[in-house]
């Protein structure tokens, strides 16, 4: 439970996981030998991580180009059973490997929250980019690069273009396939007056006093900081990096499925169907085409609801749960009466970055809305992802429904000091675009100021 709550956000008390009746007997029968394996190939990709990273941008740039030069179904499904589908296998071992990297950087903020209090922790850990560049940092950074004249356009796609909001829908493209995405995203930047560069330079002297604190108040534990740092630096560079690379293994399975709409005949028809069904339909049997209308349908009604909580505990009908006021964005549990907090003037939710700062709020849905958030507003977002590292710098401050002090939006705006509360539960329902709050990172809570 512990776990889950660093991970996904806060846990309600009274919540628990439900067990299912399996004998212990029946249970260590099934798990032991899937436990080894599980450890034994984390270890290996943990092992070849270098190696992995270094070779998959050019796998990646090769496998594109010999999947729009295929000419036949046949051909095709031997590609992917060959080439495509093991080196997502090996990929997705990469990204296990990188994730358990994490637990490196939540131990140590545990350990730190001990000494320390809260803010001062994060502040702490608000520079695991070290001297090099966290992946997630790597889209905001490079396009402060592109206009400085430090990086160009082509290589920032190189880097950067499969990375964006929707990494895991593969129906959507990718960035790097809009033309006019990258220069709408330099031209946003530039009108924002944002200087990554000195917001980085800032939050390092808020690093340092903090450090100072820290070798003030613990001498005798300063040289056991310097050593978890670095460990949990490298930790998080690993994570991020192998996470960056996983999605870019990941995006070539677009590549393939628009080439099999294309040789099929069912075009975009085809992220409708499951990936044994693909690889039926490139072997002749296209049974499976006709549950497509169906799937459409229910594509857009549940594409209309809002993003649903990371936690569901019971029987969930997300028709009835949209409707209800008070619902929770964070989590949803069918035996429990959803909580409404007695200070409605305030919201609470974990530490994700000191600081505090006044300011308006402004609720995004998606990044795609980006040109609404005027510079010094505070963003407000259900989650957040690699793709709205963009509009971070334009922000004032960054609140979430859902979060923990490891996801997205606290490590970005821990590196960028901006502060930023996450895992509020439902600051998107009782928060309104004009309101002013008070965001104190620190503590993590927002104060209501002013309705609008």
């Amino acid at each position: 439970m512990k776990l889950i709550g660093v991970v996904f956000g806060h846990i309600p008390e009274g919540l628990s996981v439900p067990v299912y009746p399996f004998s212990r007997l029946r249970l260590i029968k099934v798990m032991l030998p899937r436990v080894k394996h599980l450890i034994q190939s984390t270890l290996k990709a943990s092992k070849s991580m270098p190696q992995h990273l270094k070779d998959t941008p050019v796998w990646c740039r090769r496998m594109t180009e010999q999947i729009k030069k295929v000419k036949t179904k046949e051909e095709l499904l031997s590609l992917w059973k060959d080439e495509l589908q093991p080196y997502n296998s090996k990929a997705w071992w990469g990204l296990m490997a990188g994730g358990a990297k994490a637990v490196l950087a939540m131990t140590l903020n545990k350990k730190l929250e001990k000494l320390v209090d809260t803010e001062d922790a994060n502040t702490l850990l608000s520079n695991l980019r070290g001297g090099s560049e966290l992946a997630s940092l790597g889209p905001v950074v490079g396009i402060s690069k592109i206009i400085k004249g430090e990086m160009s356009r082509e290589e920032y796609l190189m880097q950067y273009g499969h990375r964006g909001p929707h990494e895991f829908e593969l129906s959507i493209p990718d960035p790097a396939e809009d033309a006019n995405w990258l220069e709408r995203q330099i031209e946003e930047f530039e009108k924002s007056n944002s200087d990554v560069e000195e917001l980085l330079k800032k939050q390092h002297i808020q690093y340092e006093d903090a450090w100072k604190r820290f070798q003030e108040r613990f001498p005798n534990k300063v040289k056991w900081f310097e050593k978890q740092i670095e460990k949990a630096s490298e930790g998080a560079r690993l994570r991020e990096a192998a996470r960056s690379e996983f999605v870019r293994v990941f995006r070539v399975i677009r590549a393939f499925a628009l080439k099999t709409g294309e040789l099929t005949g069912i075009g975009a028809n085809v992220f409708f169907l499951y990936i044994d069904e693909v690889q039926d339909l490139l072997s002749g049997d296209d049974s499976a085409v006709k549950h497509i209308p169906v799937r459409r349908e229910n594509y857009e009604k549940y594409k209309a609801l809002p993003p649903f909580p990371s936690i569901i505990r019971g029987r969930f009908n997300p028709f009835q749960w949209e409707k209800d006021s008070n619902k929770r964005m964070d989590y949803y549990d069918s035996s429990m009466p959803v909580v409404i907090e007695s200070d409605s003037e305030k919201l609470k939710g974990f530490a994700g970055a000191a600081g505090r700062v006044e300011g308006f709020v402004r609720i995004l849905t998606k990044p795609e809305e980006s040109e609404m958030l005027q510079p010094g507003e505070i963003l407000v977002a259900t989650t957040t992802n690699v793709g709205w590292t963009p509009l971070f710098p334009r922000a004032a401050a960054v609140i979430t429904d859902v979060g923990a002090p490891l996801s997205h939006a606290a490590i970005v705006a821990r590196e960028l000091g901006i502060p930023a509360v996450v895992g509020c539960g439902n600051a998107t329902i009782r928060l309104k675009t004009g309101d002013r709050v008070l965001v104190d990172g620190g503590q993590g809570t927002v104060h209501i100021l002013v309705k609008n």
